[in-house]
């Protein structure tokens, strides 16, 4: 029981920590709406579940015991949320968006970026690896682990897709339009500076 106590206050804390999935969600949610919003926090939640699978097979392993192979992880994952900052950065500031219907971005773009910014993500890699050997007993019933991987995936979708609900209200997403190019500017130099700081983090 306290296993499952221990992965449960983990997984929670992990999930509302600010990062580059919330910089992510909340883009897309305010720029694009509700549907689309959500569709991010479901790609954050599928790349939860690659981490899962992979350190279940053993790779995790490999990753947390080989420096190499995690650093091309880690430089792979800051290049990409770089890229999206400076694209987010430059991005139009008269952007036309229609608050019920014609989004820019389709709902599968949305959460493919979603996906891409999680499973790049060296933090989710530290996070999942770190749970599942230094919480999780090797003695674990698989059918037990696959639960907390389940579990790790539902928090992030919940989370994230509280954040999207939020974000893409009526009122507060207009509002937020109003002021669109301080806030790409904004979220685009969160991005980037969280890319700069995992890639040159130790």
């Amino acid at each position: 029981m306290t296993e499952v106590i221990a992965v449960a206050v983990i997984t929670l804390l992990a999930v509302i920590s600010p990062g580059a999935d919330f910089a992510m969600v909340v883009r897309n949610s305010y720029l694009y709406g509700r549907p689309t919003g959500l569709c991010a926090a479901a790609g954050v939640a599928a790349g939860v579940l690659v981490h899962v699978s992979y350190t279940m097979f053993g790779v995790g392993l490999l990753i947390a015991s080989s420096t190499t192979l995690f650093t091309v992880i880690k430089l792979a994952g800051a290049a990409y949320l770089v890229w999206i900052g400076v694209r987010t950065f430059r991005a139009r500031a008269d952007l036309v968006v229609d608050l019920e219907s014609k989004r820019r971005l389709t709902g599968a773009a949305a959460m493919r970026s979603g996906f891409l910014t999680n499973v790049l993500n060296p933090k989710t890699t530290l996070f999942v690896v770190s749970t599942f050997t230094q919480v999780v007993n090797p003695g674990t019933p698989l059918w037990q682990q696959a639960g907390y991987g389940l579990f790790m995936s539902a928090a992030h979708l919940v989370w994230f897709g509280a954040v999207a609900l939020f974000f893409s209200t009526p009122r507060l997403r207009e509002r937020m339009l109003r002021a669109q190019k301080t806030l790409n500017r904004a979220i685009g130099s969160v991005l980037v500076g969280l890319g700069v700081g995992l890639g040159f983090a130790r």
